[in-house]
């Protein structure tokens, strides 16, 4: 489970100057004005019920967006924007903050650019004393998973070229800060926490959920109780597109391959080894342990041997963009009411 934590902890060196703080972004733009410009088709209306959607496609794929909601669809799978979509005089318009943060890195990139990195790091959640989350079938912590998951990945990952180093390879405590500095002295390109959820006592919510850091002046997805500033800008903000492009790919991969319910990628600004990284970075919740039927599945090791073998496909290194788009479209579970 995401670890309830502050900031980045002291004595790590940046690569990369502290941003300045955000400039302020309350501007508001049509939809098909914003299409237009891109040379995209008009957004199409697709529903009126239970809420009217309303469609925006690009040669990567299509948005699916729903007036006064969060929850956007892309390529069928959930994103959460910032701010609700709103009709005004027969047309949809959007925060000039969704369009630059989650439309545009979508709809106008090719992809994650997976061949520009070469070196990983894994970040098996918790550790030591720090047990994560229980299992409500027998107990086990959340910790021994999440190390199974990453050692499971390495050589996957190493097969397809990549250069992967642990935060931990045992059960041991580490710091979120120290967790931080381990990526930055192994000049990381990539950072992908590794975790399991609960919503104890709840023992029915379940499904696959991947994060990335809240993107300067937008409102999170997550929040846990722990304040929200909207304007604050951190490092790891450098890299709020390719944070983007990276969670929706190993989703994607991941409710494929498994068949769990796709909770989609989620925005939070409270998690600690996301804040300070100078690098994309995401928080992957491959499933909940306080579900029962869940829980017996991430015990199973069949189970975890396929979500090692999802997530390093997502990122094997050989395949093209075009590959990670033919992903990131696989149908999900339906039900959504943004679903066509």
């Amino acid at each position: 489970m995401v670890p309830a934590a502050s900031a980045r902890g002291g004595g790590m060196t940046p690569r990369l100057p502290e941003p300045a703080p955000a400039i302020p972004n309350n501007t508001w733009t049509s939809l098909s004005r914003w299409a237009a410009l891109h040379g995209f088709e008009m957004p199409r209306r697709l529903t009126d019920s239970p809420l009217a959607t309303y469609v925006v496609k690009s040669s990567q794929g299509s948005m699916v967006l729903a007036i006064g909601s969060r929850e956007a669809l892309w390529n069928g799978h959930p994103i959460h924007l910032g701010f609700d979509p709103e009709m005004v005089d027969g047309e949809v318009w959007m925060n000039g903050l969704d369009l630059a943060k989650n439309l545009q890195p979508l709809l106008c990139s090719p992809g994650f650019p997976m061949t520009d990195f070469s070196t990983l790091v894994l970040d098996p959640g918790h550790g030591g004393m720090n047990s994560g989350t229980i299992s409500v079938l027998d107990h086990r912590p959340e910790k021994d998973f999440t190390l199974d998951l990453a050692l499971r990945m390495k050589p996957l990952l190493e097969a397809s070229g990549w250069r992967v180093f642990l935060t931990r390879t045992r059960d041991v405590d580490m710091s979120l800060s120290n967790r931080v500095q381990f990526a930055e002295s192994h000049h990381a390109d990539l950072f992908i926490s590794l975790h399991f959820n609960s919503a104890a006592p709840d023992r029915h919510q379940s499904g696959v959920e991947t994060y990335c850091l809240t993107p300067s002046g937008m409102p999170s997805t997550l929040t846990r109780g722990f304040a929200d500033p909207w304007q604050e800008n951190l490092p790891n903000n450098q890299y709020d597109a390719l944070n983007l492009l990276l969670a929706v790919r190993l989703q994607a991969s991941v409710v494929q391959a498994t068949g769990e319910e796709d909770r989609g990628v989620r925005r939070a600004r409270f998690i600690g080894v996301l804040r300070g990284q100078n690098r994309p970075a995401v928080l992957i919740e491959a499933g909940y342990l306080s579900n029962p039927a869940e829980a017996a599945r991430i015990e199973d090791p069949r189970f975890r041997e396929s979500l090692a073998i999802a997530l390093a496909s997502a990122l094997d290194r050989s395949r093209g963009d075009r590959a990670s788009r033919e992903v990131s479209g696989l149908g999900t579970k339906s039900g959504s009411p943004l679903s066509p």
